[in-house]
């Protein structure tokens, strides 16, 4: 013990080194995360299904499918081969008996044949999906619902069909399959759905040929999204180590690293474990075999439960202030007005007050109402007190107490709002060695003097 605060676990000393690290890594990219998700989101917010259990779905609702999903495993092998007969056999039965299971508009001979399972997914999933975050009713999960909405993400990328995240993120723009090709140049507050949507079943990527038409397709989705990832820290979440989806964008990643097979710095995987036991020390990598005999490693995150991680992906809680939708849209007026309207002169532009107002990042800023945190007169409005001030705030009779406090919430959560600056906590250098900490008077003083009154 040190201060009367016990020594903390090693999960936890884990956890405090992971959040630090991310912390470390979002400000040195100085940019938000990119959110990588996969059906194992959906699986915990929503018991949304594994592609076996949709395939055990869609094989016991046809009645063409006249045998265990365990006899296709057997004979076809991979989820891919296996959606393609369904496909067939799912074409077979809307053609015959199960005609009114399925909407008239779908027996038009420029139909493709494969329309009829992707309905019955689009329609599957739009049941099983909440029609509101209020219908997940467990606590911790809406907790943790709440801290990844704080991430406030550049971008969103899913390879689910289902729109959980559309109810995550509801500022955010869903750009589904090919009209991410179509797409502007620059991109933010977006939810890239890669494999379609159920709202537009007919381009679900699903069976072998829909995969084999994606990855002829993907060289420039690949371009695109690996300026995303050069650019921005990278989780992956709801996938596990060996998913294909994974094997393959880091493939392209690894192409473009400067060292074949070393650590990609900013990318995470998030893996889910049942328990963890408070004397684990999880490894901080994980080595993933990719294309042609090549492996790479990227930081690996493991936890029961995701709240810390994604607190720790939230460590701008400046962004909480910022709509996406607003940013979405000045991205995308000022790529039009370079891209289009000035070359076709149908605005008057005043370049001698751009060029004076590009000279600096606060005065580019002002031409959008923009105040930036740089601007000493907005730290010192938001940040008010040194740590003595915060112990009278509390009631304490000194500052060695409120430090105490913060330790412990350290323990607890994992998080030392000292180590980075938050909406908590600003470091001010006033030499070439010192610095002084200042503190807001911020949701965090709740849980100070709860911690206070324990």
């Amino acid at each position: 013990m040190t201060d009367g605060v016990a020594a903390p676990s090693r999960y936890a000393q884990y956890r405090a080194e992971i959040s630090a690290d991310v912390a470390a890594t979002i400000e040195r990219l100085s940019c938000q995360p990119i959110l990588f998700v996969g059906s194992g989101l959906s699986r915990r917010y929503f018991s949304g299904p594994s592609w076996n259990e949709l395939l055990g779905y869609l094989a016991d609702t046809c009645p063409t499918i006249d045998k265990e999903l365990a006899y296709y495993q057997q004979t076809l092998g991979g989820p891919l081969s296996i959606g393609q007969e369904f496909a067939r056999l799912y074409q077979q039965w809307a053609w015959s008996s199960g005609r009114s299971h399925f909407p008239d508009a779908l027996f038009a001979a420029d139909v493709p044949a494969d329309i009829y399972i992707k309905h019955e997914i689009a329609q599957h999933l739009q049941a099983l999906t909440p029609a509101s975050l209020k219908d997940i009713k467990d606590t911790k999960l809406q907790a943790e619902i709440a801290s990844v909405q704080n991430i406030r993400p550049h971008t969103v990328i899913t390879t689910n069909y289902d729109r959980l995240l559309e109810l995550i993120f509801p500022d955010y723009q869903p750009v589904i399959g090919q009209q991410i090709i179509r797409s502007a140049g620059i991109s933010v507050g977006e939810i890239f759905k890669i494999h379609g949507c159920v709202t537009e079943s007919n381009g679900i990527v699903f069976t072998e040929d829909d995969y084999r038409h994606f990855n002829k397709k993907k060289k420039y989705l690949s371009a695109k999204l690996l300026t995303f990832f050069s650019e921005h820290p990278l989780i992956f979440i709801g996938y596990r180590a060996g998913d294909p989806n994974i094997k393959a964008i880091l493939s392209d990643i690894d192409e473009a690293l400067p060292v074949a097979g070393g650590l990609i710095p900013n990318v995470y995987l998030l893996e889910w474990r049942s328990e963890i036991p408070s004397d684990a020390n999880p490894g901080r990598e994980r080595l993933i075999a990719i294309e042609e005999g090549r492996s790479v490693r990227v930081k690996a995150i493991e936890a029961t439960d995701f709240k810390w991680v994604f607190d720790a992906f939230g460590t701008h809680p400046s962004m909480n202030m910022v709509s996406p939708k607003v940013l979405r849209s000045l991205l995308a007026r000022s790529y039009d007005l370079v891209r289009r309207d000035i070359p076709r002169k149908t605005v008057e532009a005043n370049f001698e007050m751009l060029e004076g107002a590009v000279g600096s990042a606060e005065d580019f800023a002002k031409l959008f109402g923009i105040t930036t945190i740089s601007d000493p007169s907005v730290i010192s409005a938001r940040y008010l007190y040194i740590l003595s001030d915060v112990a009278k705030e509390l009631g304490l009779p000194g500052w060695n107490q409120a430090q105490f406090l913060i330790d412990k919430i350290t323990k607890k959560d994992g998080y030392d709002i000292k180590a980075v600056d938050n909406i908590y906590h600003y470091a001010i250098k006033t030499g070439t060695k010192s610095v002084v900490h200042k503190y807001s008077k911020s949701p965090s003083g709740k849980e100070l003097n709860r911690l206070n009154r324990m």
